[in-house]
């Protein structure tokens, strides 16, 4: 039975996931936003919450996303004066995913995928605030830790001649080697500090996503429309 790993990295799928594995930098690099058949205001919609859930979803289901979903959103999206504009807010639709303890450790580097991330909490291998914490899918709060034992890190590996750990390069890792500013990350200790909500920024989004803001606006239009006429 494969994994949830390989089904969702699948070629047929021409998804992007949250993962270093080579085959989704190929997704990345051959990506189209839209497709020749899709002519329509609704598939343009469709096809964005489609491929942004792909990268953003945490295995939750349309169900229970569609209760976390959040309507109103910053209004921040104007130009005041000189200042340069704020990218449209809608990219901060899944910000509420970040603060979710598999994001952060995915985040942090110290997990590969952010189906290794799972498999190191539900271990025991993170910690939050000290304690245990087997649980991915909690939410942390502003100023929370998020602690990973040195040794479940991807990257590090013991020396052949001690047993110290020493940071090893993967493969194919080097594009997603950026920290979000809602981060702090500290490689000596294995330990990330959430320190706020991801917010846009003048000419940038702090959302890491492969897709821009008005991709995201697509989304969040299929979603606001869709809890309009649940109501």
């Amino acid at each position: 039975m494969p994994s949830k790993a390989d089904t969702a990295l699948k070629f047929s799928r021409e998804l992007i996931s949250m993962s270093w594995d080579p085959r989704n930098l190929y997704q990345l690099s051959r990506k189209k936003l839209f497709s020749p058949k899709q002519r329509t205001r609704f598939q343009f919609m469709w096809k964005a919450k489609r491929d942004t859930r792909g990268y953003h979803d945490a295995n939750i289901t349309e169900r229970r996303w569609l209760r976390m979903f959040k309507p109103q959103l910053p209004t921040l999206n104007m130009k005041m004066g000189d200042k340069p504009k704020h990218p449209n807010t809608a990219s901060l639709m899944y910000a509420c995913m970040e603060r979710r303890m598999d994001f952060i450790v995915f985040r942090s580097h110290f997990a590969s995928s952010i189906w290794m991330a799972r498999q190191m909490i539900v271990h025991g291998k993170v910690k939050l605030n000290g304690q245990k914490h087997p649980f991915p899918s909690h939410t942390v709060r502003d100023g929370d830790i998020v602690t990973v034992d040195p040794e479940a890190v991807v990257t590090l590996k013991p020396n052949k001649e001690s047993k110290e750990l020493r940071f090893s390069a993967l493969p194919f890792q080097q594009p997603w080697m950026f920290i979000p500013e809602y981060l702090e990350v500290n490689y000596n200790t294995c330990s990330t500090v959430f320190l706020r909500e991801p917010v846009t920024r003048p000419n940038t989004t702090e959302v890491p996503s492969p897709y821009p803001p008005e991709f995201h606006s697509l989304a969040f239009e299929y979603y606001f429309r869709r809890g309009r006429t649940r109501k």
